[in-house]
């Protein structure tokens, strides 16, 4: 964990601002805006980046994978300006949770695997850069997109430890714990063989 600098009162403003930047769900503002439906009557009804593919729509799902990791980054980078590290943890983990649990859509978000990596990024780039191939290793190997998601937030606070960041190894643990559990229902699907493949209609 990072030593804590910054005041109880601007860490729970950071905790707010994260949130709230996570809580934006990108994948229905974009399949709206692009005319391709509600997204929460389409495949698992999900908001990420995987069921926004099931639209057809290449192009959204790629802006729902860049927004998704971006708001993650950008809420790690502004309290790191503007505050310390400390802020920077908290505004990055409180945008996963607002991402998972949006207070819009009654806390019923999506699995948080984008805005995970985008984080993990922002905050120590080479770990995220670690993750990132973690996961396009996992699903290039079992053609599973949710192995790549559970593989990748496995291994973030092993990489965490060896590329000498154990002050997020902590953070890490934490959010790969949160992914396993919004994968739950995934993992049972991997365990009977039941999962989809990558590009399997």
């Amino acid at each position: 964990m990072p030593a804590f600098e910054t005041t109880t009162i601007a860490l729970l403003l950071w905790a707010v601002i994260g949130y709230g930047l996570g809580s934006i769900p990108f994948g229905l503002v974009v399949t709206k805006a692009m005319g391709l439906g509600n997204l929460r009557e389409i495949g698992s009804g999900n908001i990420g980046t995987t069921n926004v593919l099931r639209t057809g729509s290449k192009k959204a799902a790629a802006l729902t994978l860049l927004l998704d990791g971006g708001k993650g980054a950008v809420a790690v980078l502004l309290a790191r300006m503007m505050a310390g590290e400390d802020a920077a943890q908290l505004a990055g983990l409180m945008a996963f949770i607002g991402h998972c649990f949006p207070v819009w859509l009654q806390f019923k978000g999506g699995k948080g695997v984008a805005t995970f990596l985008g984080l993990m990024l922002a905050l120590a780039w080479p770990v995220g850069i670690a993750c990132c191939a973690t996961w396009l290793a996992a699903a290039a190997l079992s053609r599973i997109s949710s192995m790549g998601a559970l593989m990748a937030a496995l291994s973030a606070p092993l990489w965490a430890l060896l590329l000498g960041r154990t002050d997020a190894a902590l953070l890490a643990a934490l959010l790969a714990a949160i992914v396993f559990w919004r994968h739950a229902a995934n993992i049972a699907r991997i365990r009977t063989g039941t999962e989809p493949k990558i590009g399997q209609k």
